[in-house]
């Protein structure tokens, strides 16, 4: 995926973009246990992978803000941030879990 730029969006749109990335990546993870509980192995690969795509995207937007901070910008703070930073964290742990547990299922021939 393509590098967003976040200079020109306001915060609020800011958020949503993290929102909406760690959303789009926490679908993917789901879907690819119930692919691969459906006998699916390939497609719950192509899964995760589609899911590591979007939580690079939202991984980079977070990296800029870090960015603009440390440079002297302070970002807003607001719930909805928060939340966004919740829904990023909580995708980016899911996504770890997912993935042993898939390598698990793959070592017992599960």
């Amino acid at each position: 995926m393509e590098q967003m730029k976040i200079t020109n969006l306001t915060d609020e749109q800011i958020s949503f973009q993290l929102i909406l990335h760690s959303g789009n990546a926490r679908s993917c993870i789901i879907q690819s246990l119930r692919a691969y509980k459906e006998g699916n192995k390939d497609e719950a690969d192509a899964l995760i992978a589609k899911a590591e795509q979007d939580l690079s995207v939202a991984h980079d937007i977070h990296f800029q803000m870090i960015q603009k901070e440390s440079g002297g910008e302070a970002a807003a703070f607001s719930l909805l941030l928060m939340h966004a930073e919740d829904h990023l964290m909580s995708t980016l742990s899911m996504k770890e879990l997912v993935k042993e547990m898939l390598d698990l299922f793959k070592t017992k021939n599960l």
